[in-house]
């Protein structure tokens, strides 16, 4: 199931438009077009090796693809900017392996990610102040302290990044996209190794993030129970092509879907048989 979108790209904080990326002779996407609209949350889902990083890494700069667009707030950048770039143009990423710095803490990576945001070669000079001066008074900063209180992480501001849990850790990374006032954070397997509890406590945090920052998210998720209950829009993707897009109730209904989960073809169940319903997509 595919809407027909009346919105055009300046309409858009970021979209795509017919991206292909091959390597070599295979085709890891074809033809995929994404839009997300301001302050929206949009999910991407499909089985392993769909297409899903792919997307990420080109819509994020990491990747340039060998045809097609993509826009940010309209202007086409497809090859004029990859990551620091388009991070300046309010972009913004976590990835599903937390990279943070273990002799920093907490508040320090809101700091530092905060002082890159305005001048990114600054990076470097940064990380040796806070190793000799760890930041002195200059860790006080009143969007920081809002932020961290944002994401309930004032009563770990002062702790090492080393040794965090995983869902702790995972909040420092949205975090440290926030603090860079996005218009859109791309989350890559925001939920990726955290419990039922974690993944309850991520998913009110990005609720409440999309409100009080304006900021639109666009979630790669192998959890497709939390991108159903987040998400306005969902795309769907296998093998590299976008099989369905919808709000997620028509997600949860659509045929394609049913078959790239299931792996068979819904057509052929007994005509006075429902179709089972996919794994991770409840009723």
């Amino acid at each position: 199931m595919k809407h027909t979108e009346s919105r055009t790209t300046g309409d858009l904080v970021l979209s795509t438009a017919d991206i292909t990326k091959k390597f070599g002779g295979l085709v890891a996407l074809a033809d995929v077009s994404v839009r997300v609209a301001p302050a929206s949350i949009v999910g991407l889902v499909g089985p392993n090796g769909a297409g899903k990083s792919t997307l990420f890494n080109v819509m994020s700069g990491y990747l340039r693809p060998t045809s097609g667009s993509v826009f940010i707030d309209g202007v086409e950048q497809t090859r004029r900017s990859g990551p620091q770039r388009r991070a300046t143009m309010g972009v913004a990423r976590t990835f599903q392996h937390p990279e943070l710095f273990s002799d920093l803490t907490i508040r320090e990576h809101l700091v530092l990610a905060k002082r890159v945001r305005s001048a990114p070669r600054r990076l470097w000079t940064d990380l040796l102040k806070v190793s000799g001066l760890r930041m002195s008074t200059a860790t006080r900063d009143d969007t920081v302290d809002a932020l961290l209180e944002d994401l309930s992480l004032t009563d770990d501001a002062e702790r090492l990044a080393v040794g965090l849990p995983l869902g702790v850790a995972r909040r420092v990374e949205v975090g440290r996209a926030l603090i860079t006032d996005p218009r859109v954070v791309l989350l890559d397997e925001p939920s990726s190794g955290l419990d039922e509890s974690e993944t309850r406590d991520l998913a009110q945090v990005l609720r409440d993030a999309r409100i009080r920052h304006s900021v639109a998210l666009v979630l790669v998720e192998h959890d497709v129970d939390l991108v159903l209950g987040l998400s306005d829009e969902v795309y769907v993707l296998d093998f590299g092509k976008l099989i369905a897009h919808g709000t997620p109730e028509e997600i949860r209904r659509d045929p394609a879907v049913r078959a790239a989960y299931l792996g068979d073809d819904p057509g052929t169940a007994a005509p006075d048989s429902p179709a089972p319903e996919p794994a991770g997509l409840p009723r």
